[in-house]
């Protein structure tokens, strides 16, 4: 049985705790390997490691640590499949949908090969008489994320970059239902002349968590998961004086208008509601038809590509659409919300749930489900599902589908499909979410601007990746200077003014 560690200093660390959890291939149910589970001692250990290492590398200069991204990026391009190989095995993802997860996390490092840029300050000459003034952003000094099964590369690389090229140090408690590679990941920045210690992954579950909500040295947490979870590690963190960025569950809207093109919104509805088994925060999970003529229409042209999905493992090749569930337990919780919403009353128009592949009997797979005449009181419009189910309410008007999202507690991401363009703009305008796509399904920022939900899906005041990364991982401290040359004899008692 394979024994997954730790990777302090620049190498792999055995755990020492003396426990482990099991982690599954999801296409066949097997246990594939077990990851140690950090102790206190192992957490402190991996932070004291850090901050030592966090000296040297903050005195780097922001070219130097620039390169190592540069170089970073050449080397996620060259191990591309080993990656996508290991992602797809560990979490169920198909071979194109892991690449994609690797390339998203990518741009994110050759958006940080911009660092000496981006860090520059703000000068100021001649601000009173003989005084300059001018502004530094300098690094936290050990900061740490705490990161999701379902992008186990991904979100790990929007954490650690920008904070690594800002001079931080970074501790990494990826999630331990996929941690080979994350683990990965820090070796190829080590190849890249990271300096050992400045990345360090440690594994483990809520003791490690609270560990890094608790320890004094480290300066600022990310997070990304559940929003119960997202509320609790912001609560923790800050209240132990972190800065914190912690980033929860989703229900997102796609509304159809009767103008749009159906054939182009039932394809962008499919994928983007069935893609990765629907284990994606930014997965659109409600679709909101306006009016009957469009909603019967829709329907007519969903069910029949929901029956037809591909779903197999990784192995299958690159024409699977979707693969299992992360675990078992995933797979149980979607099927008890799907019975759920039958028991509610929604109309089952493709029933997933009894889906088996032959010689894999075992894995966690389940067949996509459509839901029909779902209303905003039933749970499964309530709840974040997780899985390949996607709903339909239907509403009668525009105002009547855009007040669903409105006042949902979630805000994560949502669309509208339409060829009218004051429509679209009066939705951009007025709706309460963090992330907004017009004819765009799944409208996941690219890494010059910022991802971030509002509501109950985003807690902190700074936004992942883009300059908020930035902002976010560095401090800004302000100097005013003036030399002897325009100091007068004796002293100023009152506080300074301007001249």
């Amino acid at each position: 049985m394979q024994k997954i560690g730790h990777f302090i200093d620049g190498r792999h660390v055995e755990g020492t705790s003396g426990r482990y959890t099991d982690v599954y291939n999801p296409a066949t149910g097997e246990v594939q390997a077990q990851v140690a589970l950090a102790s206190q001692a192992e957490i402190d250990a991996a932070v004291a490691n850090a901050a030592e290492a966090q000296l040297g590398w903050a005195a780097t200069n922001p070219q130097r640590r620039a390169r190592v991204m540069m170089k970073f990026v050449d080397l996620l391009n060259r191990d591309m499949d080993k990656l996508a190989e290991a992602l797809s095995r560990e979490h169920g993802k198909t071979l194109p949908d892991a690449k994609g997860d690797i390339i998203r996390g990518l741009e994110v490092a050759e958006f940080c090969i911009g660092a000496p840029h981006l860090l520059k300050g703000e000068y100021t000459e001649g601000a009173g008489p003989g005084i300059d003034m001018y502004s530094m952003r300098q690094p936290l000094g050990v900061v740490a994320g705490i990161t999701p099964f379902n992008f186990p590369a991904m979100i790990p690389m929007w954490k650690f970059c920008p904070a690594i090229s800002c001079g931080n140090a970074f501790i990494l408690k990826p999630s331990e239902r996929d941690p080979s590679v994350p683990i990965m990941l820090a070796e190829l920045m080590i190849e890249a002349g990271l300096p050992a210690g400045v990345l360090n992954v440690v594994n483990g579950d809520k003791s490690a968590v609270d560990a890094i909500c608790d320890d004094e040295t480290i300066q600022a947490v990310g997070f990304v998961g559940s929003t119960p979870i997202a509320q609790y590690v912001y609560s923790r963190a800050t209240a132990n004086g972190k800065r914190a960025q912690c980033f929860g569950g989703a229900k997102n809207h796609m509304i159809i208008m009767p103008d749009a093109d159906l054939d182009q919104a039932a394809d962008a509805l499919v994928g983007a509601g069935y893609g990765a088994a629907g284990e994606r925060c930014m997965a659109v999970s409600v679709a909101v038809p306006v009016g009957e003529t469009t909603a019967n229409a829709l329907i007519e042209k969903l069910a029949p590509k929901v029956e037809a999905l591909k779903i197999g493992p990784y192995t299958a090749g690159d024409d699977v659409d979707f693969g299992p569930l992360v675990t078992k337990e995933a797979l149980g919780r979607v099927r008890g919300l799907v019975d759920q919403g039958v028991k509610e009353g929604a109309n089952l128009v493709v029933d997933g749930r009894d889906f088996s592949m032959q010689g894999y009997e075992n894995g966690f797979f389940m067949g996509g489900c459509l839901f029909d005449n779902v209303t905003k009181e039933m749970d499964i419009y309530k709840t974040e599902i997780f899985g390949p189910v996607l709903s339909v309410v239907r509403a009668e008007s525009y105002e009547e589908a855009l007040d669903l999202p409105l006042s949902h507690e979630y805000g994560n991401g949502t669309a509208i499909f339409t060829r009218d363009g004051d429509t679209a703009r009066d939705f951009a305008s007025r709706i309460n979410i963090g992330m907004v796509g017009i004819n765009v399904p799944i409208p996941v920022p690219l890494a010059y601007h910022t991802f971030g939900g509002w509501k109950k899906s985003g807690f902190g005041d700074l936004n992942q990746h883009g300059p908020d990364g930035f902002k976010f991982y560095t401090r800004t401290k302000t100097v005013t200077s003036r030399w002897p040359s325009g100091l007068k004899d004796g002293a100023e008692f009152v506080i300074p003014t301007m001249k």
